[in-house]
């Protein structure tokens, strides 16, 4: 079955072309990166005009790259919940236009799905059940995947994701957009230990967390330094700071495996790409005993494959749209709107 899938959820327009959920026969990306650097983040209404600028195009851009005429597409799915609501929309419009004028199915897919969904393009062998935890800008979760379409959620961030709080200490460094890689790179130059950063526990769910105080007490920090004059080590509050965020993911992560009784664990999002995260997760799995499926870094941000690969899936479980089809900037997994 070969879908045209389409992402458009924030700040990266993509259209990909999927075969059974696990080959890609070609991922195009527009990236906005350079136009939102300015602003130190994304505009949404930039960001929505851009995606209506060079959908299309990409769109035949796949087509040409993959070989593939229009008649040949079995399915179109696309991401319709959550992310920034005119983002979203773009995307959804365009893939009930396409469906409507090929005559094929119409597949929706929720983004943190397709998210999980990028570890079966990179992992042939990977298949449910699974533990994931989906860590990225606005996101921070531990999942149950039961199914390909069945997934609880066993633990969460209260508050901020843990991508947001990269995010937001590497613009007040004063690091380019977008600041979480940056922070990384910054991260892997210091020595840790010189920053005490705090670790939030919280009462009830031992499987949830809290980053909002990690990132004030960071923020607090950075602002008192430069209003007494001094000196920061950039590099090693980085270092430290990233050792805080994995000191909080690693260990609840790790239990919610154990309580599950799961071998295989998965990282999915877009801050499954920092490098210290995934070493930490590497050998906390390796003394669990337990198969890590990390993706490749190009599969970890946002992308149309993942898209593609999710939509397969619903596909076959019957998880179609009609015209009536809308884009939400809230949702939940199970399909509630927040």
């Amino acid at each position: 079955m070969l879908i045209l899938a389409v992402e458009s959820s924030c700040d990266e327009t993509a259209v990909a072309l999927v075969r059974d959920g696990r080959e890609v026969l070609t991922d195009c990306i527009s990236s906005q990166v350079e136009l939102h650097r300015i602003y130190g983040g994304v505009v949404p209404e930039i960001a929505s005009r851009k995606h209506i600028e060079c959908i299309y195009a990409l769109a035949d851009q796949a087509l040409a790259r993959a070989g593939v005429t229009r008649q040949e597409i079995d399915a179109v799915a696309v991401t319709y919940a959550p992310g920034l609501i005119g983002a979203v929309l773009v995307g959804v419009n365009f893939a009930k236009a396409a469906a409507l004028r090929l005559g094929v199915p119409l597949i929706p897919v929720h983004h943190i799905r397709g998210h999980i969904a990028a570890n079966y393009l990179a992992f042939p062998e990977l298949e449910p059940p699974f533990l994931c935890l989906v860590v990225s800008g606005g996101h921070t979760m531990i999942l149950a995947v039961e199914d390909y379409t069945r997934m609880r959620i066993l633990g969460g961030t209260r508050d901020d994701a843990a991508g947001e709080c990269f995010d937001k200490v590497a613009r007040v460094l004063g690091m380019p957009y977008p600041g979480g890689a940056a922070l990384d790179r910054t991260a892997r130059q210091g020595v840790e230990g010189r920053y005490d950063l705090p670790r939030a526990k919280l009462s009830g769910n031992p499987l949830d967390m809290s980053f909002s105080g990690l990132k004030t007490a960071a923020l607090n920090l950075i602002h008192h330094a430069g209003q007494v004059g001094e000196a920061l080590n950039i590099p090693d509050l980085c270092a430290d700071f990233s050792r805080a965020v994995s000191d909080t993911l690693v260990p609840r992560t790790m239990q919610a495996l154990r309580d599950t009784g799961y071998k295989k664990l998965a990282i999915a999002g877009g801050v499954a790409a920092n490098s210290r995260i995934r070493a930490d997760f590497a050998a906390a799995a390796a003394e669990a005993g337990a198969a890590l499926y990390i993706p490749p870094l190009s599969l970890c941000g946002d992308n149309a494959a993942m898209i593609g690969a999710q939509g397969y899936y619903e596909y076959l479980a019957g998880n179609t749209a009609g015209q009536d089809l809308n884009a939400f900037a809230t949702k939940t997994l199970e399909g509630e709107a927040v």
